[in-house]
């Protein structure tokens, strides 16, 4: 007997136990040894991590493809893992260990530091796996992986030694983007640009051999900055080559002030002669641009601070180069070790007091923080060691090129060919404990000995010195994208050649983010295509499809962040709605083109959809339907059961088609309209009379038919709603032959043979009569019942409308139906399908009151859609707006177009009466 209600919190767990208990997910499941393979491996999500809405996006994707392609009898690999997470481990068990009052991690040294991380990670690292459960995430579990896990880690070291050898790995002092708090370098993708209110300083430098004077423009350059404090590492002054005011200064020296420093005026294409003064200072070890002019120009590369961030003046050989003594300079040396926005003001109270500062203006700028640390980030010139990524991205620029690998929607390839093409050298160390400790050793002399193992540097190091030498280790680790960029063959046992490497790999599709193209999925292909051979020996993709999603909003379009208290837990939403209402609402709204909008309503009407079903299966069980051993439903005689059958082919037919082009909301959509619409509404609606009425072959047939259409809803939604179809295919093998499998396990149907274009002409017909009787009444706000004249209609529509005319009449609240040559006057007119009924309204509204209120619904809806199209015709609103705000307006202008052409068909529709 199935439950009154559904209860999401009673079934879920159990239903994941049961799945676990059956191994459901397990690949390679001895049935499908001879099946065709589809392989999908996980975005590895942070071990500290918890499930936000990105999550459950991500992984409800993967998790609607793996189920349905485990439906269609493939032998399906979701391969589970998560990442280690250097930087943000790291944090948590340091703060864990400040909380605790113990000693610093350099107080116990690194082995005893990296035995607390994993401790804590054998505690609570896996947070974010049961949370994943939890969702219904369908991965092979007993497959899961970790990024530090023994098998990955010497994959690691095996490619890191291999592209050392093949000089893809080599070190190198570049800039990066160093984290003064964490004191360690970081990716791009954890430097988060933050609005601020700042200023620009506009400094003069005195040119070399002449007196400064303020008062004297040809005594000196003027240069904006936003960050004076980085001047001391300042080596020279950049003007645009066709700028014709400083044409005859290229090559002339101004003299850095506060230091002496003499530097040179060179000619670059970066300096733009419409900001500003037209000319830039270069401070090459302290700003990426200024990194690249420097290179071009042979200019000196400078560091004037230490990795806290202070100034580094003592000692510091690149910052006295060719800098005579002086009063000034012995100031300046005296701020050594002063923080720099201390030096900030310092140095700006000097130069104003020396008549060196002309102008000081507001100025809005994007300061880069550390997302972890939260601290404005310092470019930094320091060793470190890279992969030459533009080598490497040759080939996978081509594999996408010549369609091996396909991007879903195609327009995001644009943006990977747009980083690759302009691809950096990749720094792939960081300053931390844990991670993947750098296989890298060094001699005496700083000599580096590259291995996978110490003992093989250690007989590399004795060849090399001819004795028996004391190494050194590396104390970097590896950047986490590294290992991560190798997830899709390390995560099968790679470099052992496993049965699950040779079946499972290339992978079939890879979903993911749009933030991290370059980070992860580029990096993916790199190395992929680097390591990975076919038979042939020929470079193998790591997957064929890689569908890109968009970002999870809140209700109004604004995007979901902490400071905001907008964020929408996924956990809290399953706890009060269920996994399945979040999934759908997901999967409803996912769309290539925009963000996803997510409110609290949207997963409500998605709760009550599952409860829709729900009530669906139990009318069925109510009314004596029960599955039939041996039913075919193209043996329906009935033309009402024969309609619910072509009905149920044509929606498989549309999700299964969607799915297969990764088209989630369209399948969604056509899932959520046959069975809210069609079964739900209509079909039970207009099967009840044969379902009580008398005992028969009539009331059999519908019988089967309502519990074989109920089954294969239940597989269609299977993949979008796993916990309520995994439910009901339980409870209703209860009035029926015993199910062989779980649904997770059952073949996704194949319907043939099923269509009936008579029978869908006739109930077709019916239903869209009655939609839009009714929609007429809402329209004109009628709330009696009304007559219906076919007007001119052929004998067969006439008698099709005597033989459902019970319905027509109770469900349109028609009071009686009549047949005329033409429509009575006074009339709304309406065609169905091509045949003409009219509606006499006389009597019923007053029909001058009703145009005039459709005409001034009209006009508002007019002026809406002006006001909002000059708007969105602005150009400065457009471009200043938060993007939200504009589709926000763009919304409101689709919904006013929309109402107008209502309310057109409305006073089109009275056009006949008197």
């Amino acid at each position: 007997m199935i439950d009154k209600t559904y209860q999401p919190s009673e079934v879920e767990g159990r239903i994941s136990q049961a799945w676990e208990q059956a191994q459901a997910f397990k690949a390679g499941r001895p049935e499908r040894s001879g099946a065709e393979t589809y392989a999908i491996v996980i975005p590895p999500p942070n071990v500290t991590g918890s499930l936000h809405m990105g999550h459950a996006l991500n992984n409800t994707l993967q998790d609607v493809l793996c189920r349905f392609e485990r439906m269609r009898g493939k032998d399906v690999l979701w391969q589970p893992g998560t990442d280690h997470a250097g930087i943000a481990t790291q944090m948590v068990v340091e703060r864990q260990m400040m909380e605790r009052q113990e000693p610093s991690r350099r107080d116990i040294g690194r082995d005893k530091f990296l035995e607390k991380v994993w401790a804590w990670k054998a505690e609570s690292g896996g947070t974010i796996v049961n949370q994943l459960k939890r969702l219904g995430a369908s991965c092979d579990w007993s497959r899961e992986r970790f990024t530090m896990d023994e098998g990955l880690s010497k994959a690691v070291t095996k490619v890191f030694v291999q592209l050392y050898n093949e000089k893809l790995i080599y070190k190198d002092k570049r800039l990066v983007n160093w984290d003064p708090k964490l004191l360690t370098a970081i990716s791009d993708l954890e430097v988060v640009p933050v609005e601020t209110k700042g200023s620009l300083w506009h400094l003069r430098y005195p040119f070399e051999g002449k007196t400064f004077n303020p008062e004297d423009k040809s005594t000196y350059i003027v240069v904006a900055t936003t960050r004076p404090e980085t001047m001391l590492g300042d080596s020279g002054v950049a003007v645009h080559p066709d700028d014709e005011r400083y044409k005859a200064l290229v090559g002339k020296n101004v003299m850095l002030p506060l230091v002496g420093r003499k530097i040179p005026i060179v000619a670059d294409e970066y300096s733009d002669p419409e900001k500003g003064s037209g000319a830039v200072k270069i401070t090459p070890a302290h700003d990426f641009n200024d990194f690249e002019v420097g290179k071009r120009n042979n200019l000196a590369q400078i560091n004037i601070f230490s990795v806290e961030a202070k100034l580094a003046l003592k000692d510091n050989e690149a910052f006295m180069a060719g800098v005579p003594a002086s009063a000034d300079l012995d100031e300046t040396l005296a701020m050594h070790g002063t923080d720099r926005f201390v030096a900030r003001k310092q140095l700006v109270a000097r130069l104003e007091e020396k008549g060196l500062i002309e102008k000081i203006e507001p100025h809005g700028l994007a300061v880069p923080h550390g997302d972890r640390s939260n601290v404005v980030i310092e470019p930094f010139l320091t060793d470190q060691w890279y992969v030459n990524a533009q080598e490497l991205a040759k080939p996978a620029i081509a594999a996408v090129r010549d369609g091996r690998t396909t991007f879903v929607p195609k327009n995001w390839e644009a943006t990977y060919f747009n980083w690759m093409e302009n691809i950096q050298p990749w720094c792939v160390s960081r300053q931390l404990w844990w991670g993947h400790q750098i296989p890298a050793w060094y001699g005496p002399d700083g000599k580096e000995f590259v291995a996978e193992s110490e003992a093989e540097a250690q007989s590399q190091a004795d060849k090399h010195y001819g004795a028996k030498t004391t190494l050194k280790r590396d104390e970097d680790v590896l950047d986490t994208w590294f290992s991560s960029a190798l997830w899709p063959f390390s995560t099968l046992g790679w470099p052992e050649e496993t049965r699950e490497l040779n079946r499972f790999y290339p992978t079939n599709t890879l979903v993911t983010g749009f933030d991290i193209i370059f980070f992860w999925v580029a990096r993916m292909m790199m190395m992929g295509l680097h390591f990975m051979k076919d038979e042939k020996g020929q470079p193998e993709i790591p997957f064929k499809d890689i569908y890109i999603h968009r970002l999870v909003r809140d209700a109004s379009g604004a995007k979901m962040s902490k400071s905001k208290g907008n964020v929408v837990d996924p956990l809290g939403i399953i706890d009060e709605f269920g996994a399945d209402a979040l999934r759908f609402t997901l999967m409803r709204n996912v769309a290539p083109s925009h963000d996803i909008r997510l409110g609290p309503q949207d997963v409500e009407n998605n709760r009550n959809f599952a409860t829709k079903l729900w009530n669906a299966a139990r009318f069925v069980e109510f009314n004596g339907a029960a599955r039939v051993a041996g039913f075919d439903p193209k043996s329906a005689k009935e033309v009402l059961n024969r309609w619910i059958a072509h009905e149920t082919q044509k929606a498989l037919a549309e999700v299964t088609a969607a799915l297969g082009e990764y088209k989630f909301a369209e399948a969604a959509g056509a899932a959520y309209r046959f069975v809210w619409n069609v079964y739900c509404d209509w079909y039970v609606e207009l099967s009840k009379p044969l379902l009580t009425g008398p005992d028969g072959a009539a009331k059999d047939e519908t019988r089967a038919m309502a519990a074989w259409a109920l089954d294969e809803i239940i597989k269609m939604l299977h993949p979008f709603m796993p916990f309520i179809t995994e439910e009901l295919w339980r409870v209703t093998a209860e009035q029926g032959p015993q199910r062989e499998a779980l649904l997770a396990l059952t073949p996704w149907s194949k319907l043939e043979g099923l269509t009936d274009d008579k029978a869908e002409a006739e109930i077709g017909w019916v239903i869209d009569l009655i939609t839009a009787i009714r929609s007429i009444r809402a329209e004109m706000n009628i709330n009696v019942n009304i007559p219906l004249v076919l007007a001119g209609v052929s004998a067969e529509i006439s008698a099709r409308a005597d033989r459902w005319a019970e319905f027509i009449k109770r469900l349109a609240r028609v009071s009686d139906m009549s047949a005329a040559a033409t429509p009575p006057q006074g009339s709304a007119q309406l065609v169905v399908r091509g045949d003409l009924v009219a509606l006499p309204l006389v009597g019923v509204i007053d029909i001058a009151a009703e145009r005039a209120r459709l005409a001034k619904e009209m006009k508002k809806a007019e002026d809406d859609i002006d006001r909002v199209e000059k708007k969105l015709g602005n150009p400065k609103f457009v471009e200043r707006a938060e993007p939200e705000v504009v589709d926000e307006e763009r919304a409101k202008r689709e919904e006013a177009v929309a109402r107008k052409a209502k309310i057109a068909e409305a006073i089109e529709r009275l056009k006949g009466a008197a």
